[in-house]
């Protein structure tokens, strides 16, 4: 009986573990998602902001 006992809570015990272990993997999936696409946004500002410099020097340039 005791042997019955112990092989469920282990089996429990494995379960819950795995699950929580899941549901850890799939939080870090998520967030390293969101930061690389924050990422990718913060490059493309920068891109368009040196854009935008530029062309403010060449209308100053040319005026």
């Amino acid at each position: 009986m005791v042997k019955m006992g112990t092989f469920l809570g282990m089996s429990i015990g494995a379960f819950v573990f795995w699950q929580s272990m899941e549901k850890v993997h799939v939080w870090i999936a998520l967030h390293q998602d969101e930061k690389r696409e924050r990422e990718e946004k913060e490059i493309e500002v920068r891109r368009m902001r040196e854009e935008l410099i530029q062309q403010a020097q060449q209308r100053d340039n040319l005026a």
